[in-house]
């Protein structure tokens, strides 16, 4: 199994043993600047080996898949909407899968509302972004994204 390991703005990376759980921080620059997925082979003190995958985003990601709505918005008027599914997110926006494909491009601005799978059910209202589009996939940054939202970061940790 394949353990992510995250790349800090020092571009160093903290291994943890997946057996021991003893952990080793090293720098990792050689690696930071690479553009291809970075495996790396380790091996802990405990004679554990195993694969960790470099990870380079800034921040956690979490996986899911959460059903909610969109608005597509220019000027600040409703143009579309639709539903779309959460495939993922972070403490900076979230990574979108439309169920009817759309034409939207970088730059585009969403509210998108979804609800978490968390024992309340919490709503989240959001204004996002489009950063990159991959067929019906959108990956999105919150336009708020300066300010730490306590709620999805709870969520993030859990």
């Amino acid at each position: 199994m394949e353990e992510k390991v995250y790349i800090t703005n020092e571009n160093k990376a903290t291994f943890i043993c997946p057996r021991c759980e003893k952990t080793k921080t090293v720098d990792v620059s050689k690696y930071a600047q690479m553009d291809q997925t970075v495996k790396v082979k380790s091996r802990c003190s405990c004679g554990h080996k195993w694969t960790a995958v470099l990870e380079k985003r800034k921040q956690y990601r979490k996986g899911a898949s959460l059903s909610g709505i969109y608005k597509y918005m220019v000027d600040g008027r409703e143009m579309d909407r639709g539903t779309m599914k959460v495939v993922d997110l972070s403490a900076g926006g979230v990574k979108l899968k439309l169920e009817v494909n759309r034409p939207f491009k970088v730059d585009d601005t969403l509210q998108i509302e979804f609800k978490l799978d968390d024992k309340k059910q919490t709503l989240i209202k959001k204004t996002v972004v489009i950063r990159n589009v991959s067929e019906s996939y959108y990956g999105t940054a919150f336009k708020d994204a300066d300010t730490y939202d306590p709620v999805l970061g709870f969520y993030l940790m859990s």
